[in-house]
């Protein structure tokens, strides 16, 4: 199989997502022509998430108060 360097550069990297409140969604999204939402998690105050980019999961979507650490840097949200 065949692989495009470019479109797999964020293949395997990791987020970590730590709740600073309660009910943070984090909502993976799908690769492909049409982006739909492919599985979500729900976390409480306190609770760190780590999640990667797949085949199947092209982007993140944080919904709530969050820290976001990722190896570009920390990230919160403003909500």
């Amino acid at each position: 199989m065949e692989t495009n360097s470019n479109a797999n550069n964020n293949h395997g990297e990791y987020i970590v997502i730590k709740a600073k409140d309660h009910g943070v969604q984090v909502i993976g999204l799908t690769r492909g022509q049409d982006t739909k939402f492919h599985h979500t998690e729900k976390l409480d105050k306190n609770e760190i998430m780590i999640a990667q980019f797949t085949n199947h999961t092209s982007a993140i979507k944080i919904r709530g108060k969050a820290i976001v650490m990722t190896k570009y840097g920390t990230m919160e949200t403003d909500q």
